[in-house]
């Protein structure tokens, strides 16, 4: 624990510091910024779950909190490690403030650490100790990290529908992968101890500082022990969350994948199954620009507003404070409500239970009968992790260059038996409804004709190395074609991204890292 003359945290994005050990995820409750830390509330075990921290933030009115973790990134000595801090609403931190904190840790000239400070993080309760400040005494709260948030759980699900899907006469077997991660402890607790689910549907429950050696990240290429055992047919509901929580993927039996897209859009059209909005109604919905617009076609239909942003739940945060959002989703398996400002990989996966429940479907028959209502949008993601900043910066640079050319609006490419003529292109750019602040460079667009779209975007999870992400997506009404696989779908986009690109050519791979 250090207290700092003034507040300091992490530049402009999250950004992951090789350290010797990574924690997991510990909540910081600063109940005041004017001077020194009075306060500090921290999960039971230095244990919190992003959502919890949210939970328990709006929860207590704390003035902001603190979360240390890899989040999806590989832990461990010579891993990744973040810090991502949230505001007084519980969501990230807005650009205007990580910026201000940015400026301001850059004139930082001195701090005190307290190296006999000790606390006990197994023990609940309230600590206290005499630093010498102006506190005193100085106060340190250990509290159940699951009890705040399975509260608030409670109050949104019919808790009883979905223990009686898992214990049942026609109960479902659920195959649940935590990823070594924080959800360990949130998912024996809820699904097993509180909603009846068998003690072994919950895997990998144990937190390790590493991961158990796997890249926390719940998407097929890194939750292959879950893939396999949805694919044995046992099991009609899988689930995965990453290390802090926030992020999950979706598993029908047999192994039938649910991609980020269609969760989003699948669980916007069945939020008449959650007690919590046939109470509150729903406002509208958001998602992130590159998540796919399936998601617009259910609000069409429910006459609800859409709004894009760039990725980054701190974009939510503001439409859901000023009443104007319910619902929101990322393409990359993140997707929340206004009951938090995060997104809450165990509240989606309550969601999908719940529909389940009142349905009495499968999830291959839910999925199937959406695309037949609202027709299919396929879509991929490809990764290219770990490049050299200076390379992914060209490429982007000059790849803005090629597609804002006024040349190159109208143009077709001919791919095999498909044409696709561009309609328009641009560098996405955000203006915030709520308070007219303007964000740009978000990402690349080409729009097609036929309403298909790529999109190129840097992310900005790391500082060391960099990340290029290609996205594909083409809108299928037919049902007759909705039997197919989306890379074979998807290749003629994906062949014109990459000749566009030139990504293979410039950065000596032979393909993406990994693809959703």
């Amino acid at each position: 624990i250090f207290l700092c003359k003034r507040v300091c945290s992490v530049p402009r994005f999250y950004r992951f510091y090789p350290v010797p050990i990574s924690l997991l995820c510990v909540c910081v409750y600063i109940q005041t910024f004017k001077s020194l830390i009075g306060r500090l509330v921290i999960g039971q075990n230095g244990i919190l779950s992003t959502p919890a921290v949210s939970c328990i933030i709006r929860k207590i009115k704390a003035a902001g909190g603190i979360i240390l973790t890899a989040s999806h990134s590989p832990g461990g000595p010579g891993g990744e490690f973040g810090v991502k801090f949230e505001v007084a609403n519980g969501g990230p931190a807005p650009d205007m403030v990580s910026e201000k904190i940015y400026q301001i840790s850059k004139t930082l000239e001195e701090y005190a650490i307290c190296p006999d400070l000790r606390v006990d993080l197994s023990r609940l309760g309230r600590q206290e100790f005499d630093l010498e400040n102006k506190f005193k005494p100085f106060r340190v709260e250990i509290v159940d990290s699951v009890e705040i948030y399975l509260n608030l759980l409670r109050s949104i699900f019919d808790f009883s529908a979905i223990r009686n899907l898992l214990t049942g006469p026609n109960q479902i077997k659920i195959r649940i992968d935590a990823m070594n991660g924080v959800m360990g402890p949130y998912v024996r607790r809820i699904l097993c101890d509180e909603l009846g689910a068998p003690a072994n549907s919950a895997i990998n429950c144990i937190p390790l500082e590493d991961f158990g050696g796997q890249p926390p990240d719940p998407n097929l290429t890194y939750a292959t022990a879950l893939l396999e055992a949805m694919k044995g047919g046992e099991y009609g509901f899988g689930a995965a969350f990453d290390a802090d929580g926030d992020r999950y993927m979706i598993l029908g039996q047999n192994g039938f994948f649910v991609n980020a897209s269609d969760s989003l859009a699948i669980i916007a059209a069945n939020l008449s199954c959650i007690p919590y909005f046939c109470q509150m109604g729903v406002r509208g919905f958001g998602r992130s620009m590159p998540t796919s617009t399936a998601l617009d076609k259910v609000a069409k239909v429910m006459k609800v507003p859409v709004y894009e942003t760039p990725a980054g739940w701190r974009y939510f945060s503001n439409l859901m404070d000023s009443g104007r959002c319910s619902l929101c989703g990322e393409e990359s398996f993140g997707t929340g409500s206004d009951h938090l400002r995060e997104k809450d990989g165990l509240w989606a996966v309550l969601v999908w239970l719940s529909i389940l429940a009142a349905r009495k479907q499968s999830v291959e028959e839910i999925v199937r009968d959406h695309w037949a209502k609202f027709g299919r949008h396929y879509y991929c993601r490809f990764d290219y992790e770990a490049l050299e900043p200076r390379t992914a910066y060209f490429i982007m640079r000059d790849l803005e260059a090629l597609i804002t050319d006024k040349s190159f609006s109208h143009q077709q490419f001919a791919v095999g038996n498909n044409i696709y003529s561009v309609e328009r292109t641009d560098s996405f750019e955000y203006i915030d409804p709520v308070d007219g602040t303007v964000t740009k460079r978000q990402g690349l667009r080409i729009i097609f004709s036929d309403a298909s779209r790529l999109i190129f975007r840097m992310s900005a999870s790391s500082h060391v190395r960099a990340t290029l992400r290609i996205y594909a997506e083409s809108y299928e009404k037919d049902p007759s074609q909705h039997n197919k696989e989306p890379q074979a779908v998807l290749s003629p986009l994906i062949a014109i991204a990459l000749k566009i690109s030139q990504i293979h050519e410039r950065t000596g791979r032979k393909g993406p890292t990994v693809i959703t």
